[in-house]
Order: C-alpha cells, then structure tokens, then sequence
C-alpha cells in the first residue's frame, strides 16, 4: 500500500496526526513491512502560519512531503486548483490509496481525483450528516462517502446513514474518533500552556492562588451561512454581546469572520488584544477578540471555560470529552452523539435562543462524556484495518 495522505484544513491537521503517528509505531511491529508507507500531501486550502504550520509543530506532524500551495478562492476555483495540482502529485507518486478526511474542499476534490485515476479512496469521519444539504461540508461528505472504498465512522449512527445510502457494510468500520486520540495525547502538554496567563484569566484580581482561573468563555464562529449575511451574522453578535455582559468572552478570530466584521462595521462589538491581559474587557458586552491559536494554547483555554459557543463540528466533540458545556450556533448537527451523550445542545442562530441555550447551559452539571470507542485508539484500529487491506 503506497497511502497518500492529505490535509488542507485545521480541523484536518488535527485528524491526520494520530493517525501518522500510528503508522510510525506500527512500523515496528513489522506494519511496513506488511506494505503501508505513506506521503503526506498539505493542499494549502488554510495557508496563514497561524492557521496550519503552528499546527504541524504542535502536533509532532512532520513537515509535508509536497505542499498545494492553493490557497483562498470560492468553492468552485479552490476545489478546481486542488483537482488541477493533485492530480500531477498521483500522477507523478502513482499512489495505491488516497486517505482524506473530514469534509472540506480538499477532502472532495482529492478523492474525485483518486477515484478517476482507479486509486482507491480512504475517508476517515465518514457518514456524519446534518441532512442540511445547503452546507458545502454536507454536499462535500455525501459525495465523498459515495465514492469511496474503505470508510471509518467516529459514531453510530454514521454507520447508519451510510447503510441507508445504499453503501456495502464490507466498506464501513466504525472505529471511533482521530480527533479525540489527539486530544488524549495531548492534554497534559496543554494543561501547562500559558496562554490563561498571557490573557489575564489566571490569578487575576485578589485571588489567593495564581493557578485560579477567572470564568470566561470561549468563541468560535465562521461558517458562511452565519456570517456571510449582514442580517443573521448582527443578530447572532448581539447575542454573544448579551452573554457577555455577565461572562467574558474569548474569541479566536478565523480570518473570513475577521473579514465580515470589518465588511458589516460591526467593529464596535469587538475588542482587540493588544498584548496586555488586564485590558481585556470584562462583563461589558464586548467580545475579546484574539489571532488564531495553535492546537495546544487553544485545548488548554477550552478545557479551562465555563462555556463554548461555537459553530464547529470538532469542538463540539472535544467539549464533550472535556466535559465543558457547549452551545452551537447553527440549526442541526451532523455530530448527534455530542447532544445525545454529550454536553452539547444546538441553540439556532437567533439572538434570544442562543442567550437562553447559553444561560441554561451554565446551570447545568455536566461531566466528561466518553461516547463508544472515544478512547484514543481509533487511529491504531485504522491502521491495523489499513495494513490488512494492503
């Protein structure tokens, strides 16, 4: 098996490195041996330093053996130029299997490459659906799914939604979640990050001991549907303005939100970071807006929040296993495990709601939640299914 592997996103950095890591110990058990070598293949589809080479540094991932170089675009140019460019790299690399995951641009466009050259396609976090197909991510999973050979499943019902779309069960492995054998494997490092410190949020005030931790929450917000609309992106930041007034808000800013902040003048919601901890705002209704963060920075301020609002697939597992309470901003969910089993619950996108969903998930007790086959293995069990199949 010559497996290529391929990231063009955070979210797939973040899935790619446990199961890197699996292949390299496996190696000594002969695993190469038994014909799985891999190329790792970065698209460039997150191309700033702070969206994706921290992350390979946090991560222990090794530096790309080939790097896209794409870069931003609408769906339709980026997923073309990833087609365009990927398609020399299998061409020139003849690979066995394609491994992708998750479900952004790059995830469909090198599988409908790798299908069309007779290469076979491998999709780990296969079956998640929101049945909304007015997401690209949705359209980019179903369609992945559909062409693929060899598919592994974080939940159950992922193997569900697969069966019903008629894919043979033979494909289908549910193995449990990459994302959360990264996040084992590195939440003692994060546990000693000093990003609270740099933030003000740790010994602040009169406390009595500098390892207590001021109450804050964390945001995450960029998906288009909310915040590409003038209308529905002002709503929703009035309602975090709300939150905010009897809980500080910290918020990592992607680059498109960052984009339409400036685009609709909502700037006077926002604060910026300015280096200074103690100037952060605090129970104002202004949200604390900071530069992205590496993966280590970002687990240690999630898993210290007394709340995540986001509108992110991944941090709603990862709040799950931390135990955090998490409201999402959007209408569905195509992680249902984070809401049945879970300490997520799905607020909308209108401003009341997500202050209510907030409010009542502060007084809620919540505890870790540890859905089947969450234990940080999941990607030995790809690998081992991986190594039989070569």
């Amino acid at each position: 098996m010559k497996l290529c592997i391929v990231a063009g996103a955070r979210p797939n950095f973040i899935k790619i490195a446990p199961i890197i890591h699996a292949i390299r110990k496996s190696d000594l058990n002969n695993v190469k041996e038994r014909g799985v070598e891999y190329l790792l293949v970065h698209t460039g589809q997150h191309y700033d330093q702070k969206m994706s080479e921290i992350f390979f540094d946090d991560l222990g991932i090794p530096k790309p053996d080939i790097n896209l170089e794409v870069g931003s675009g609408s769906h339709a140019v980026q997923t073309a130029e990833i087609m365009r460019r990927f398609e020399k790299v299998c061409l020139e690399k003849t690979p066995t299997h394609v491994l992708v995951v998750g479900d952004v641009n790059s995830t469909i466009a090198c599988a409908l490459v790798a299908s069309k050259l007779g290469i076979k396609v491998i999709h780990v976090e296969a079956g998640l659906r929101s049945f909304d197909r007015s997401m690209p991510e949705e359209i980019n999973r179903v369609l992945t799914d559909a062409i693929s050979d060899l598919l592994f499943t974080t939940e159950k019902s992922a193997n569900e939604n697969l069966e019903k779309e008629g894919i043979p069960k033979e494909k289908v492995h549910f193995v449990g979640n990459v994302m959360i054998d990264t996040l084992f494997l590195h939440k003692k490092k994060a546990e000693e990050s000093d990003i609270l410190i740099k933030l003000g949020f740790r010994g602040m005030g009169n406390k009595s001991s500098k390892d207590e931790v001021d109450p804050y929450s964390v945001l995450t917000l960029h998906r288009p549907s909310n915040v590409d609309a003038e209308d529905a992106f002002r709503d929703i930041v009035q309602g975090l303005s709300e939150i905010a007034r009897s809980l500080p808000i910290i918020f990592p800013v992607h680059p498109r939100t960052l984009n339409q902040i400036k685009e609709f003048g909502l700037e006077g919601y926002f604060e910026w970071y300015s280096g200074d901890g103690s100037k952060l705002a605090k129970k104002n209704g202004i949200i604390n807006c900071i530069d992205p963060l590496g993966y280590i920075d970002f687990l240690k301020l999630i898993s210290n929040a007394k709340l995540v609002l986001t509108d992110s697939g991944g941090i709603q597992e990862e709040t799950t296993i931390l135990g955090v309470p998490c409201v999402t901003i959007r209408e569905n969910t195509e992680r249902p495990v984070t809401v049945t089993n879970g300490t997520n619950v799905i607020a909308g996108v209108k401003k009341k709601n997500i202050i209510n969903a907030a409010f009542t998930q502060l007084e809620r007790k919540i505890y870790p939640c540890v859905p089947p086959l969450w234990d940080g293995k999941a990607a030995e069990r790809i690998v081992e299914i991986l190594a039989r199949n070569s």
